[in-house]
């Protein structure tokens, strides 16, 4: 690097030294003596300051983009604070020169604003104290200290919705640090803004206090230092005390508004502005019926006629307006031309359109989820879903065709896989489904439903209901992202049906790319392509993910000598695989729990055990008994928070996993050899005994 560029990278900006620099201005405020000339200057910078924080308050869309407001509030405190202290000095050591001995500023303030009369100086005073310390500062306080800790109680379920939303591969690491960021700095401003309401509450005690010893520190100086009367004496000090509390507490109450403003805002992606106009103002029935109850008073005998009567048309006349700019123009459909019939071509194979691997179909209301120009995400939420599914399993699905169908409800989807439905749902477009977890605190307002993915018990709630459901416990997730969900749990689920043999080949091309010897020597000389697909299509169907390719590849080949058969093939990929398999389920756990079958069930079934059996020679009755044990182990170890696995001898993995595949799908069947021997087993429960 350059001298240039580090004497430029170590020499700091004007804007990093503009929070000292205000620091310092302040401190010296209280030290220094100021003339006249600067106190007007500095109050008149305290009021624009106060009007420009108003403003800012007024135009953002959402309270962490004013993130700074609470040091702000506090920097506006200490700044008011100052130049009382300031104000207060040339008050009492130049008051006895008339009322402009302490600047232009006070002067306006104590004379014209309040007429020369210190009485209606000290009610107006008092007024404006009164409003700013006990309805728009408490109430802020108050606002924001119930909104920091509602907020603080729902960051685990919003940290939950954005794990939900990575794992799903709606969103990436840059996305999901992005939202874990927000939500930490939401908490982190309510409860700044908390705190900070506390220093304007004091601002305004403060103002009371620095008045009262104005007036009296005041009225003895002149008194008794500079012999005045006391008529004389008030007439000066008693006016510049009350200009003097007058011109630091017209922008306190500026900043406390400003402060009510921003902790009291829902965000809704608009300024205060347009949230006024378009809540208050949308419906004209209203404002009609408001006109006709102003106008019924204004036509009481002695009631102010004009007012009333001009007002209450005015209130028409704008409800009048919005009618007509709310009416659509009726569209004329032109007619149609008749068509010259044309002779149809003779049907050819072009005609015959080949079968989508995974389609998406959409019912007419769902279109502008699919949509770029109309702020649809959902496409870029399934270009996510297919890399985080490649990132995880393995294999790159295959790209998801969508198109509309009419015959579907207007809310309506389907999935399909080789042109059959394997999912269907409904959405609403605009609205957003809080899902039930499970230990939610409330009920929600809404259009109930279930959850399409998973099928838990949800609610269809507008937009401004958002942060109440996530506070209640909800899961709270938009349209695309209903549909996203369910189509990865799907893909996922058919994982096995996606692999055919053209991805088994590109699985075999990327591979060849880091280890081309390995590919060239296994596949096909030793392994046909079939048998690999057919390994890697029984390893997916149990939830195995195919990533370590070359693990697999070297397996193949060690016993591809030996055996062609797909099914012994793959028990001896598991037992290579067996630590990724284990840290699947267990995680890094030293000690797992298992469960196991009775001895002498396990027994009789290695003696009956023949070659293709379903259920391992087991009896129908027998079977279903089964089954319920372990589907009994299974949510018994879920409700423990515990992975279900079912521990059996390896000649039985295989049967008992096509016997408990479909009916008890959370109950992983692993082999004793596909066990690390760096995990210890211990046996939590024992199935298929007697009952």
């Amino acid at each position: 690097m350059s001298a240039v560029a580090s004497a430029a990278l170590s020499r700091p900006s004007l804007t990093t030294l503009s929070g000292p620099l205000l620091i310092i201005m302040i401190l010296g405020m209280m030290i220094l003596p100021l003339p006249p000339l600067m106190l007007d200057l500095l109050f008149t910078f305290n009021i624009s300051l106060g009007m420009i924080v108003l403003l800012v308050s007024l135009y953002t869309l959402r309270p962490l983009d004013f993130a700074v407001f609470p040091t702000v509030l506090l920097l506006t405190t200490l700044l008011r604070l100052s130049l009382n202290v300031a104000s207060t000095r040339v008050v009492l050591l130049e008051g006895h020169a008339g009322p402009a001995a302490a600047g232009k500023v006070i002067e306006a303030f104590g004379h014209f604003l309040v007429g020369g009369n210190f009485a209606v100086g000290l009610v107006v005073f008092a007024i404006l104290v009164v409003i700013n310390f006990v309805v728009i500062t408490k109430g802020a306080g108050r606002i924001a200290e119930v909104t920091a800790r509602f907020t603080l109680d729902a960051m685990p379920g919003k940290q939950m919705a954005i794990d939900a939303d990575l794992n799903a591969g709606l969103i990436g690491e840059d996305e999901a640090r992005r939202r874990r960021t927000e939500i930490a700095q939401e908490a982190d401003f309510y409860g700044s803004m908390d705190g900070a309401s506390k220093f304007v509450r004091g601002d305004a005690v403060a103002g009371i206090l620095i008045l009262f010893i104005n007036l009296i520190g005041g009225l003895a100086i002149g008194m008794l230092q500079h012999d005045m009367s006391f008529s004389a004496a008030a007439n000066n000090y008693v006016l510049l005390a009350i200009g003097d509390g007058l011109v630091a507490q017209i922008p306190a109450l500026v900043i406390s508004t400003a402060a009510g403003l921003v902790v009291a805002r829902v965000g809704t992606g608009q300024d205060v502005g347009h949230q006024l106009v378009a809540q208050l103002f949308a419906n004209p029935r209203l404002l009609y019926i408001t006109g006709a109850l102003i106008g019924a008073l204004g036509i009481i005998p002695n009631m102010p006629h004009v007012a009333f009567l001009v007002l209450a048309a005015a209130l028409c006349g704008a409800a009048f307006l919005i009618e007509q700019r709310d009416e659509q123009p009726e569209v004329v459909v032109p007619e149609a031309s008749v068509p010259v019939a044309e002779e149809s071509p003779e049907a050819s194979w072009e005609d015959l359109a080949p079968v989508d691997v995974l389609a998406l179909e959409v019912g007419y209301r769902v279109i502008p989820l699919v949509d770029k120009s109309q702020g649809g995400e959902l496409l870029a939420r399934i270009k996510g879903l297919r890399r985080k599914f490649a990132q995880d399993i393995g294999f790159l699905p295959p790209a998801v065709h969508i198109r509309d169908n009419l015959e579907l409800k207007p809310n309506g989807y389907r999935i399909l896989l080789k042109g059959v439905t394997i999912g269907q749902g409904d959405v609403m477009g605009g609205m957003y489904l809080a899902i039930d977890p499970g230990r939610v605190t409330g009920t929600l307002p809404g259009t109930p439903a279930k959850d399409p993915a998973f099928g838990l018990p949800a609610v269809w709630i507008d937009g401004v209901l958002r942060d109440q459901a996530q506070l209640q416990g909800y899961t709270v997730v938009d349209a695309s992202t209903v549909v996203a969900t369910h189509l990865s749990n799907l893909i996922h689920v058919h994982a096995a049906d996606l692999l055919g043999r053209q991805e088994t080949q590109y699985l075999l091309d990327h591979a060849a790319k880091h280890a081309p010897k390995l590919v060239e020597e296994v596949v096909p000389k030793l392994v046909p392509l079939g048998v690999l697909q057919r390994v890697l299509q029984h390893l997916l169907e149990e939830g195995v993910p195919v990533r370590d390719l070359r693990t697999i590849l070297e397996t193949l080949a060690e016993h591809a000598g030996r055996t062609q058969d797909p099914g012994e093939c793959t028990a001896a990929v598991r037992v290579a695989l067996g630590r990724t398999i284990a840290q699947q389920i267990f995680g890094d756990a030293t000690e797992v729990e298992v469960v196991t079958v009775d001895p002498e069930l396990e027994r009789a079934l290695q003696q009956g055990l023949f070659p293709g059996a379903e259920a391992a020679g087991m009896e129908p009755g027998l079977a279903d008994e089964f089954r319920n044990q372990c589907r009994a182990a299974a949510q018994r170890q879920e409700m423990l928070g515990r992975a279900a696995a079912l521990l059996v001898p390896d000649r039985l993995r295989m049967p008992l996993a096509r016997l408990l595949r479909r009916s008890v799908p959370s109950l992983r069947v692993l082999a004793l050899s596909e066990i690390p021997e760096s995990k210890t087993v211990r046996v939590s429960t024992v199935v298929g005994g007697k009952t």
